[in-house]
């Protein structure tokens, strides 16, 4: 009898791991049959466990648990409701977000009701381009697109889910400065990275190529360029690939040898200055058409006073700025740059808007947020600090299926996404992860939306600092705008864009109760 019960049991493992291997909804379970079913067991029993043993749901880092949960259930379109109130310490919590809601909130359809939006956009307040008259310029159709990750650093079936969830969520995906490759030509629209590398725009000699630059624009829907000073993850320090990582196909997508070890310096060498930058940037747009701003973490700065005051002349500049906080990562590092080097971005983004504000021109500039901002009350405080879109890179990951593993600069990312190792990868199948994906952006822009709402706004880039209070542990609190020492008019579009988003906005509910869209059918995954 007992034969017959381990014959039993042991085909029954054995029917498992065949399943775990075929089904393509799990990396986890696909890439550890078996074994992957007892970190759903352990994830499923750990509040219990963490409340008497480990952690709780806030002590995690980077992102807390109950960070994770609410990404992992919005991807899933499962309930990303939390019970029996808050479990953070409101009044002796320092530096705590309280966003303050109107006595009068806005109207929040909900499914079947005039008016509702089952895909929540949210496009953006201001035309990316229109100020510089661009002959590409346009008005983004997401406030929510994702940050610069590369194809070589991802893998492509990470990059590929992205892509195709991208679509989906009619957003747009940063490809991170390694390149255009074919897993990002999958109908999403790109924000082309352009690092210190020029990867993709490169001569033979590693020289920046305008000729290879117009043929890749050419080749993909490429809508902006953007030029990557420096990033949050690593400020002031070129990036490597190891050579290991270095396959003939990332060698062909950057134009570098393949199996040898591929080095981003630290510095462009196409232009050493503000003045030189703005002469670059000018070049790329007349030859593209396309908007052109750059990307940079925030330290010293004389560069960011020298590019304003460059730019206030007229005759030049840029079309958007992303700012990346020092809390930024997706891309290895050394801990002291993780931990020491570039300002946060509430500090940076402060610092840098009202530089651009004091020399008049913050509202010919579209102004990008990254930086652990891919949650409603984070991205909601980076629109009213001046923000008109945000970029999502690590939340977009866990989406997709990162379990914060932190195996990212090993190469043996346990889901398949930071990883070029055969097995690893085929766990991960793009068209289920890029539904997750769309779902989170849908999600994201749905409860920001809320909160704007709630703070009678139809928008989010029309909520003010003055409607978001920070407290300290002492049970005081100061408006945002105090805290920041923001005038009264900042923070805002012009009056023009208002009106015209406002419009948009209107419009849009208008139509949407005449005739309700059949919405964006995103599957479970």
């Amino acid at each position: 009898m007992w034969m017959w019960i381990a014959l039993g049991f042991a085909g029954l493992l054995v029917a498992v791991a065949i399943y775990d291997v075929v089904q393509t909804r799990h990396a986890i379970l696909r890439n550890f049959p078996i074994i992957g079913h007892f970190r759903y067991l352990l994830e499923a029993v750990g509040p219990e466990l963490r409340q008497y043993i480990v952690t709780g749901n806030d002590e995690e880092r980077p992102f807390s648990r109950d960070q994770r949960r609410w990404i992992y259930a919005s991807s899933k379109k499962e309930n990303n409701y939390f019970g029996f109130g808050t479990d953070n310490d409101l009044e002796l919590t320092p530096n705590y977000l309280i966003i303050k809601h109107a006595a009068f909130p806005l109207p929040d359809p909900h499914t079947g009701e005039p008016g509702y939006d089952p895909e929540h956009r949210i496009p953006c307040a201001k035309i990316l381009g229109g100020p510089r008259r661009r002959a590409k310029a346009f008005r983004p159709d997401s406030v929510v697109n994702t940050s610069a990750m590369s194809y070589g650093s991802l893998s492509g079936p990470a990059i590929e889910a992205i892509n195709r969830g991208a679509k989906l969520a009619g957003c747009m995906q940063n490809t991170g400065e390694g390149g255009v490759s074919e897993y990002h030509k999958k109908g999403g629209d790109l924000v082309w990275q352009i690092g210190t590398g020029y990867f993709g725009c490169r001569d033979e000699r590693g020289r920046f190529s305008l000729d290879r630059l117009k043929e890749v624009v050419a080749s993909a829907p490429i809508r902006a360029l953007e030029i990557k000073l420096s990033q949050g993850a690593k400020p002031g320090l070129g990036g490597v690939l190891p050579a290991a990582k270095v396959t003939p196909e990332i060698a062909k997508i950057r134009g570098i040898p393949v199996g040898k070890t591929c080095i981003s310096p630290s510095a462009h060498a196409a232009f050493s200055s503000a003045d030189e930058l703005l002469d670059f940037v000018e070049r790329l747009a007349d030859a593209t058409g396309l908007p052109v701003g750059i990307k940079s973490a925030v330290g010293e700065m004389k560069f960011w006073q020298d590019l304003a005051r460059l730019m206030a002349r007229g005759d030049r500049g840029v079309d958007f700025i992303t700012i990346d906080g020092g809390e930024g990562g997706t891309g290895a590092a050394p801990l002291v740059f993780s931990d020491h080097v570039a300002l946060p971005f509430k500090v940076g983004m402060s610092r840098v808007y009202k530089t651009f504000a004091e020399a008049g021109i913050h509202e010919k500039l579209v102004f990008i947020g990254s930086g652990k901002l891919g949650f409603p009350e984070a991205s909601v405080l980076a629109f009213a600090l001046g923000c008109d879109m945000i970029n999502v890179a690590r939340e977009a990951l866990m989406a997709i299926g990162c379990i914060q593993a932190q195996n990212c600069h090993t190469g043996h990312c346990p889901t398949g996404i930071a990883t070029q190792n055969r097995w690893l990868m085929r766990g991960l199948d793009p068209t289920h992860k890029a539904a997750r994906f769309a779902n989170y952006v849908t999600t994201l822009r749905k409860e920001m939306l809320q909160l704007a709402r709630a703070c009678a706004q139809p928008h989010p880039a029309l909520l003010t600092l003055d409607q978001i209070e920070i407290l300290d542990d002492r049970l005081r609190g100061r408006t945002a705008a105090e805290w920041f020492e923001y005038r009264p008019e900042w923070g805002l579009p012009t009056l023009e864009d208002q009106a015209a988003i406002r419009a948009v906005m209107e419009n849009r509910a208008r139509l949407l109760s005449e005739e309700p869209a059949p919405g964006l059918v995103l599957g479970m995954a």
